[in-house]
């Protein structure tokens, strides 16, 4: 471990921004990721897409694989690739993106704990999702889950960019039909008034019954990207996507999901799984696995802040690492 020294430049939020978020739900930083950074993600998803790189198809939900002569025409269909970042270097610095993470710092920080990350690919005449929360899938005690939503393609109303309900992120979330433990948000049962959310992320508005909750805030609004522009939404946020109708056009992107790292996750194996990413936490945790760097911070002996620390473990087991005295 090293300290870090200020050799970049931090991301600032403005307070304009910050309100906003607030206000509605959600943000949008334009041209977030660099020329360079928005490449390399967009060459990575390339090469899994046309072949070159099969060491992630065992991650897709229907990997029932074409012809050779269709996988290299139409591989992977609409199909998205869940949790890439336990198993490769690019999805781990893409999910652990210094300037992203400064942003998440901002809104639900300083401690940030990285939990998941999805690969989009949308092909023409593909995808689409009905209205949907995502702390409806993705429980954290407290509540602070948020969304990343990094394009790779420009995204519009013609390729199926996301369209958003902004204030909705003040309704609580609607649980399933079937309840179940992992679902339980806390508070939820001293709510009256909540139903089952029948049918959530069904694109269908006539069975989807989020929609009834969506149409509360008026038209909806769409939010149109170019690569490397990132959207970050809060996970109460009611959001949805349409089918790309276009011909020629992917619609493409990394989506990753964060949480406040004093926050208990049941989700995907515990907090034990997953990677803390800046500053520090009482719970147990994750470090990165391929040596992404990520700037954590330390206590002295008498408990009080050390500064932060870059820390970069290249092929490090997964577990917890001892924080200056913290327990």
């Amino acid at each position: 471990m090293t300290h870090a020294a200020e050799a970049r430049e931090r991301f600032k939020v403005s307070v304009d921004d910050y309100v906003s978020y607030q206000k509605n739900g959600y943000l949008v930083v334009k041209g977030m990721l660099s020329k360079e950074d928005t490449l390399r993600l967009q060459q990575w998803i390339d090469d899994i897409y046309t072949g070159r790189n099969v060491q992630l198809d065992h991650l897709s939900p229907s990997p029932a694989w074409m012809s050779e002569d269709q996988k290299q025409a139409n591989r992977l269909m609409s199909a998205r690739l869940h949790m890439p970042h336990q198993h490769d270097e690019t999805a781990e610095w893409g999910l652990l993106h210094p300037g992203m993470l400064d942003v998440l710092e901002a809104l639900i920080g300083p401690d940030v704990l990285a939990l998941q990350s999805m690969l989009f690919f949308n092909p023409p005449r593909r995808g689409g999702q009905g209205w949907h929360q995502d702390s409806f899938y993705i429980q954290t005690q407290p509540d602070s889950l948020i969304g990343a939503w990094i394009a790779l393609d420009r995204a519009d109303t013609e390729n199926g960019c996301l369209w958003v309900a902004p204030g909705s992120h003040t309704e609580p979330i609607y649980p399933p039909v079937e309840p179940r433990k992992t679902y339980m948000h806390a508070g939820q049962k001293q709510i009256d008034g909540l139903f089952a959310a029948s049918a959530a992320s069904n694109m269908d508005d006539e069975v989807n019954k989020l929609s009834e909750v969506a149409a509360k805030y008026g038209d909806a609004v769409p939010v149109e990207l170019d690569p490397g522009d990132v959207l970050f939404f809060h996970s109460h946020l009611l959001h949805r996507s349409y089918k790309n109708e276009t011909d020629d056009r992917f619609r493409r992107a990394y989506v990753c999901h964060y949480c406040n790292a004093r926050s208990w996750v049941p989700w995907g194996g515990g907090n034990e799984r997953h990677v803390l990413s800046r500053g520090r936490t009482h719970l147990p945790y994750a470090l990165p696995q391929f040596g992404t760097p990520v700037e954590l911070t330390s206590l002295d002996d008498k408990g009080e802040d050390a500064g932060s620390m870059v820390v970069a473990m290249p092929g490090g087991d997964m577990g917890k690492m001892e924080m200056g005295g913290e327990s």
